[in-house]
């Protein structure tokens, strides 16, 4: 029987520009052993004693440089996939934070490039499902008026 385990977090970060919204891309480096060269979102393994929101903070200082945000919500999903290796089913948090506008990512080694693409490219990009279905979750109720995203704000700025 495979081990449930939670060592990931994944970081959906967008900005907000003339009512548009666009969402950050991180294309993976193509030296990278894994999967080299894919778009992704902010993505990290926890460290030991970290708390999935503390390292979903550190992944995003590390991979973008940001250290400031407009706003932060824990996203009321949990992504999950199998991991062959581990032989464990992995369950995901996944954070949304808001970028001021104007400013740009210093990416890390880790990626060549990034991207800011609207809703439907962004779709288009992810080469995972359970990430594509992240975005829609975010973009349908993360930041708007629906309550779900006053109830899920988090206050650490």
């Amino acid at each position: 029987m495979p081990n449930i385990a939670s060592e990931l977090v994944e970081v959906y970060v967008f900005r907000v520009r003339n009512t548009l919204r666009e969402y950050l891309l991180l294309q993976r480096s193509h030296n990278d052993e894994l999967y080299p060269g894919i778009w992704q979102v902010v993505t990290g393994t926890l460290q030991e004693n970290e708390t999935a929101l503390e390292c979903a903070l550190r992944e995003l200082r590390e991979e973008t440089g940001y250290k400031t945000f407009k706003c932060l919500w824990n996203v009321p999903i949990v992504n999950s996939f199998y991991d062959a290796k581990k032989d464990a089913v992995q369950l995901v948090p996944i954070f949304a934070i808001e970028i001021h506008d104007g400013t740009e990512p210093m990416l890390s080694p880790e990626h060549k490039t990034y991207r800011w693409e609207t809703f439907k490219k962004t779709i288009s990009l992810l080469a995972w499902p359970t990430q594509r279905w992240g975005v829609h979750i975010v973009n349908t109720f993360i930041g708007t008026h629906e309550p779900v995203s006053a109830l899920t704000q988090i206050n650490a700025k």
